[in-house]
């Protein structure tokens, strides 16, 4: 029952075309893919570093009408088309959030599982799913809130608790806050 900061490692496993390991011990997140050759993971991405800012987010839309109006005007502001800030984002969301993390250490942008109406604290747990993924998006570069505050700095009080979060690349989840705490709305 520690916040996330006092975490010493954090990692995940993922399966697919091919199958990877990426972890962190607070000196960097790497990652190690199966060569099925051989039976061995093979360091495959050294020192992970997601970008400043991307060009993707990653949120299940068909929530949008529980969504706050903050919320609604941040996805809103990365729909609108605007050459001087980089805009339209392309929307990316895999549904499974080790697939949709890794996307975004890789390739930098924005995940986020609000919270809304039905499910005003989110449906993610902070203990086991927003902790780890905060710390290894934080040992790459990038930032993780609930909307209002770092999510590694939470002191739960439950096991269970659950938690609104947004992660990613620094200045994407930076412009995400000002617009859910209301500091702007375009």
């Amino acid at each position: 029952m520690q916040p996330g900061y006092k975490q010493v490692a954090a990692g995940y496993a993922m399966y697919g075309s091919s199958t990877m390991i990426v972890f962190s011990t607070g000196d960097g997140v790497h990652g190690f893919t199966l060569d099925p050759s051989i039976g061995e993971f093979l360091l495959s991405h050294e020192n992970i570093r997601i970008p400043r800012k991307g060009k993707i987010y990653s949120v299940n839309e068909g929530n949008y009408h529980r969504w706050s109006e903050g919320m609604k005007k941040y996805i809103q502001y990365l729909c609108k088309e605007d050459k001087s800030t980089d805009r339209p984002y392309s929307a990316r969301y895999v549904g499974s959030l080790v697939g949709d993390i890794q996307r975004t250490l890789l390739y930098g942008g924005i995940f986020m599982y609000p919270g809304d109406t039905k499910n005003p604290r989110g449906k993610l747990r902070l203990m086991y799913e927003g902790n780890p993924m905060a710390f290894l998006v934080e040992q790459a570069g990038g930032h993780a809130t609930d909307g209002f505050k770092r999510i590694l700095d939470i002191q739960p009080a439950s096991l269970h608790e659950r938690t609104p979060l947004f992660l990613g690349s620094r200045e994407d989840v930076l412009t995400a806050e000002q617009f859910l705490q209301g500091k702007r709305d375009h």
